[in-house]
């Protein structure tokens, strides 16, 4: 009887350490878009890196159908010859091991509406409040950020003229996946000559406000 208890509390603690090393590997599996550019894992990181900028590189170079068609069409060599390989195979082996593709084409790869409505409802939230914001950009609720918008701009049109939206994208990817892990490795030094700067900035903006007339200056809303 003693046996028996002794087993099978040794099947459910085995069990149980199954279970919580599956959920640990599913969870190491989903890897988010921080822990990419964080290189938490620098295989995955770099195969991202490498394929987005090189996206990017042929976009530079090709048409945007160009690029389109030359992916789909490296996609169906792959998938083509190794269906036909696996089919070569089968018939000198004699064995029915059925289509190689078989586990992937029984994945459901529908959609569900809830995820969908989800999805269209959060993207919807943060396009409102985009329309609410450039709404009260231009037509001068605050002058101060008014400004800001307008300096912005200005300083757009000198990057527009020395690149073009392929150059700052790629740049963009290149800064995306090399900025994290530096501000990590100097995130001391780094918010400290941030926080001097948006001191500097504030203290300019207070002064700037107060030689406004009383009329348009900056005010709280209600």
């Amino acid at each position: 009887m003693a046996d028996s208890m002794t087993q099978s509390a040794q099947i459910s603690s085995s069990q149980g350490l199954a279970d919580g090393q599956n959920s640990v590997a599913a969870k190491d599996s989903k890897m988010s878009v921080k822990d990419l550019v964080h290189w938490r894992d620098p295989k995955k990181s770099g195969v991202v890196f490498g394929l987005s900028l090189l996206t990017l590189l042929s976009l530079a170079a090709f048409s945007v159908i160009s690029v389109v068609s030359y992916l789909l069409l490296a996609l169906l060599c792959v998938t083509i010859s190794f269906r036909i390989y696996k089919a070569v195979v089968q018939a000198v082996q004699k064995s029915d091991d059925g289509h190689p593709f078989k586990a992937l084409m029984e994945k459901d790869v529908s959609v569900p509406p809830e995820t969908f409505r989800k999805h269209v409802d959060a993207s919807l939230t943060h396009i409102n409040r985009l329309l609410k914001q450039l709404r009260k950009l231009f037509l001068v609720e605050d002058l101060i950020d008014s400004l800001k918008l307008a300096v912005v701009m200005w300083l757009l049109t000198y990057v527009g003229a020395v690149f073009n939206g392929i150059t700052i994208l790629i740049l963009a990817d290149i800064l995306l996946f090399a900025v994290p892990p530096f501000y990590e490795k100097n995130k001391t030094q780094i918010d400290h000559y941030m926080e001097i700067a948006r001191t500097q900035v504030n203290t300019t903006m207070a002064k700037l406000q107060e030689k406004l007339p009383g009329a348009i200056k900056r005010t709280k809303a209600e």
